[in-house]
């Protein structure tokens, strides 16, 4: 090990674990997006020292309207805020406005091999469809980009997905091997796999993605959100006939919003027979509007007040620089680079 010396103290403890969550600013944010991971990190922020942030440097790789782009950061804004995130607790940012994400991007893509991200999942994918020449170079290195995220707050847990997990394990050994060669820079993260909602399936049986359009947004207004659960596909059980609720594409999205007596009545009737889909579907609905219909009202005024937005994305961004210039002055210093200016924070 070839360590470098430096006055800069390795990750200080905060006073609470920290929690680091992105979200991609493609799309609308949906029933996946927020059983996934908008209510687990709300939840969090009463436990965890919360950095939260719209990943639009990620969209990059698809999204090529500036406009949306603006608009797509502005309505996950206003779903976290709405759903109860406070901005107080928590830092909640625009992923381009700490600039120093793609500095630290750089350092460990130099120490990462092609080989690791060529086993990527998402690229891959993209080689399984045959079209990997036409990708983009943001795709190949999404991996490295979502590294220097979780790496730069020095976070210690990183609630994902199941699909996510391998980014988290990248994230680990290129902490590690940074830490091997120059000395002790980063906090090692652990991921936090919510087993219970690590696949929602969307209106098709799939996955619920962005990418396939099968997705529930969150706050669609009561007609469109009932025309969207009627979508949903099922099988062609008669309707006096018993049925799986076990199977169930609707019974797999009622039993996040249903209390736990109205999931085993439903379950009870389909069993018994006399009970159709569409019954079924008319109460994911109301369960559906129950939940979220209280919300909708808030995210409605706050998606009209663009500055309040703003104002928080920027609070947040200024919390986020200053544990970010914190963190990649230590790799700065333990690389043989020269530490920012006295007195600069960000």
């Amino acid at each position: 090990m070839t360590a470098a010396t430096t006055s800069t103290t390795t990750p200080p403890a905060p006073t609470r674990p920290r929690s680091l969550s992105g979200i991609k600013s493609t799309g609308h944010p949906h029933l996946g997006n927020y059983l996934g991971m908008i209510r687990p990190a709300i939840q969090l922020q009463d436990t965890h020292e919360a950095y939260y942030f719209v990943a639009d440097l990620h969209a990059l790789t698809s999204e090529r309207d500036p406009v949306a782009m603006r608009q797509q950061t502005h309505e996950i804004t206003a779903t976290f805020l709405a759903l109860g995130l406070d901005p107080e607790r928590t830092a909640f940012f625009r992923q381009s406005d700490v600039p120093e994400v793609t500095e630290l991007t750089w350092y460990l893509s130099c120490i990462t091999a092609m080989g690791e991200l060529e086993r990527a999942h998402a690229w891959k994918a993209r080689k399984d469809q045959g079209d990997e020449g036409a990708a983009v170079h943001g795709l190949f290195a999404y991996p490295v980009l979502m590294a220097a995220d979780i790496l730069l707050y020095d976070a210690h847990v990183v609630p994902v997905g199941k699909d996510q997990v391998q980014h988290i394990e990248f994230t680990r050994d290129w902490a590690m091997r940074f830490n091997h060669h120059f000395g002790e820079t980063f906090r090692i993260p652990e991921a936090a796999v919510r087993e219970e909602v690590m696949t929602i399936p969307g209106l098709d049986g799939r996955k619920m993605s962005k990418s396939y359009d099968n997705g529930i947004d969150v706050f669609l207004p009561p007609k469109k959100l009932k025309q969207r659960v009627m979508q949903i596909v099922t099988d062609s059980t008669p309707l006096e006939e018993p049925k799986d609720p076990e199977t169930c594409n609707v019974i797999k999205l009622y039993k996040y919003f249903a209390t736990p007596e109205e999931l085993s009545e439903i379950k009870a009737k389909y069993r018994a027979g006399g009970f159709g889909y569409g019954h079924a579907k008319l109460a994911l609905f109301d369960a559906l509007e129950r939940h979220l219909g209280p919300y909708r009202a808030e995210y409605d005024r706050l998606i009209a007040d663009p500055a309040t937005l703003e104002a928080v994305l920027a609070k947040g961004a200024d919390k986020a620089r200053a544990t970010a210039y914190q963190v990649l002055s230590r790799a700065r210093e333990r690389l043989g680079f020269l530490r920012w200016p006295a007195g600069r924070t960000h």
